[in-house]
């Protein structure tokens, strides 16, 4: 039995389905830790997070099995032992399993009991439930290893402390949202109290399509006190000393990184969502329509930022209604981030068009402007291989305020999940400071007069947003209430101070657009109640709450 024992928490990124790549960062990670005990892996690092229906083919389960058992043999090499998550089958039954190995041998296994089911969530689709989990030995200490969603229920802490646990270990893969790691610091707050045992959260790190997960692992004594917080939106690998004193296992370190707050946040969310979308699926950069409007002069920031500048390329695609301050204003923001600019006037396709239909009027007419946008930015992506980014935000898609197949198209959207009013604070904050690791300017990334103009779609004659839609404080203050909180027409109204007849309308066009949004690329997750992985509402529905 030791007093003593340095586990080295490794808070890495991931790719789904890559398998042999996964174990050998696995194996570099351990090298690098140097001398420790024991080295902590997150949840499926084998096989990334969430693998979703591919724990369903026969085929990728037996090889994420066979990569374990490599991965176990590879620790015969001198070294810490490992803690590292896969998937486990037996009888039948596939499961969510965490590892211990060391000297080439497995040396115990635990499988997670509580799956979640909600949310971006689905394991009780592709995992059976474990049976309640018994503490691991190791060095003669009794290490309870609950597993992710194990925590957030109170019966598997409890059931690990009555058999005989001295402190926890619980690797996570737990995706970004907005004030989450306050979330998980509260629940693991209230699992040390209720046990009494001093407990190291594991997160991973980076984007997997429209998960981001950020990282910011930490450690919380069993009296309470926050000892150790790993940075967010990048990997670390930290060593943590824990000793046993009269009050049991206690981690003594004291190491606190800086944690991003709102705006930065997420600003740095949607920067790893897209360059992990980007280079995990071989597009050489992207390319976006630049309107001279602040969402897309924020779309180009963040790619920018994510990218680099060499793989950004901007084109402007003016009409007859495209103000002079748009052209100026587009032509700024690339020239403030330093990145290709492109002119394509879409007017000649516009009169080809009229010519082909020539009683096109009213909406059709606008909507044919944004669609020739998208023909011609696909071209221009066809030939380059670079990915077509969206720039719409949720504001629009929530009310249908988008054109399908027109500046809904594209491959990816970082601003699918953030508001309007998100996006003014986001480009506000961007152009006062410049993020960590980001790849683009310091100082501005677009002109002021970006942020103050009146948003304008600029299909026609002096249109603006508000044309179409209340003033995007009041709008968005209603969709939060009708989309991330769930309410009825009544509850929003007076929630929001605002008449219920306009709730009921905003309620209305919410689920008219669904039809639209089932179209919509995938972006980067926000929110509690994203469009997509979150919230999955029928597309033919007669259900409403207004009147």
């Amino acid at each position: 039995m030791t007093d003593r024992l340095t586990i080295a928490l490794a808070q890495m990124n991931q790719r789904v389905g890559d398998l042999e790549a996964n174990a050998r960062e696995i194996i570099a990670w351990r090298r690098k830790a140097g001398d420790v005990d024991l080295v902590m892996f997150p949840e499926l690092q084998i096989t990334g997070y969430p693998p979703e229906d591919l724990v369903l083919k026969p085929e990728f389960v037996r090889r994420a099995m066979e990569a374990s058992e490599r991965l176990i043999d590879a620790t015969a090499e001198p070294g810490p032992a490992i803690l590292f998550g896969s998937i486990h089958a037996e009888e039948g039954k596939t499961y969510n399993v965490y590892i211990l190995a060391q000297e080439g041998k497995l040396l115990a296994r635990r499988l997670k009991h509580e799956l979640p089911n909600y949310g971006t969530f689905d394991e009780k689709r592709v995992f059976d439930a474990g049976p309640l989990p018994e503490p691991i030995e190791f060095k003669g200490v009794r290490i309870g290893i609950p597993i992710c969603e194990d925590i957030w229920q109170e019966r598997v802490c409890a059931h690990l402390k009555q058999a005989g646990a001295e402190f926890l270990l619980v690797p996570n893969g737990s995706p970004y949202e907005l004030n989450k790691d306050e979330k998980r610091i509260a629940l693991v707050e209230r699992r040390v109290t209720e046990t009494g045992l001093a407990l190291a959260y594991l997160n991973r790190v980076g984007g997997q399509d429209e998960l981001v997960f950020e990282g910011a692992s930490f450690v919380v004594n069993g009296d309470g006190a926050l000892a150790v917080h790993l940075p967010d939106f990048e990997e670390a690998l930290w060593h943590t000393e824990w000793r046993r004193g009269s009050d049991g296992w206690a981690c003594v370190d004291d190491r606190k990184a800086r944690i991003a707050q709102f705006p930065e946040d997420v600003y740095r969310a949607m920067m790893m969502g897209l360059r992990d979308y980007v280079d995990r699926n071989g597009f050489p950069g992207v390319i976006l329509g630049m309107s001279g409007g602040i969402d897309s002069a924020l779309s180009a920031a963040v790619a920018v930022d994510a990218l680099g500048a060499d793989r950004v390329r901007c084109v402007m695609l003016p009409s007859k209604y495209t103000s002079r301050e748009s052209l100026e204003d587009a032509e700024a923001c690339a020239k403030l981030l330093g990145c290709r600019h492109d002119v394509v006037p879409i007017v000649p396709g516009v009169d080809a068009l009229g010519k082909m239909i020539p009683d096109m009027t009213g909406l059709a007419a606008e909507n044919v402007q944004a669609r020739l946008r998208m023909v011609a930015l696909m071209a221009l992506s066809n030939s380059t291989g670079e990915m077509l980014l969206t720039t719409g935000n949720k504001s629009e898609m929530s009310v249908g305020y988008a054109t399908l197949y027109g500046d809904m198209a594209g491959g990816y959207s970082v601003l699918k999940d953030a508001y309007k009013s998100t996006v003014f604070a986001l480009s506000r904050w961007r152009n006062e400071t410049k993020p960590h690791h980001a790849l683009g300017p310091a100082g501005p990334v677009m002109p002021q007069r970006v942020i103050t103009k009146p948003p304008s779609a600029e299909l026609r004659p002096d249109q603006k947003d508000e044309d179409s839609l209340p003033p995007y404080s009041m709008l968005d203050r209603i969709l939060e209430a009708l989309v991330e909180q769930e309410m009825s027409v009544a509850e929003a109204a007076d929630a929001t101070g605002e008449e219920a007849a306009l709730v009921a309308d905003i309620e209305r066009k919410v689920l008219r657009a669904e039809y639209k949004r089932r179209q919509a690329p995938p972006g980067v997750k926000i929110g509690t109640r994203n469009f997509g992985r979150d919230r999955r509402y029928p597309i033919s529905n007669a259900f409403h709450t207004g009147k």
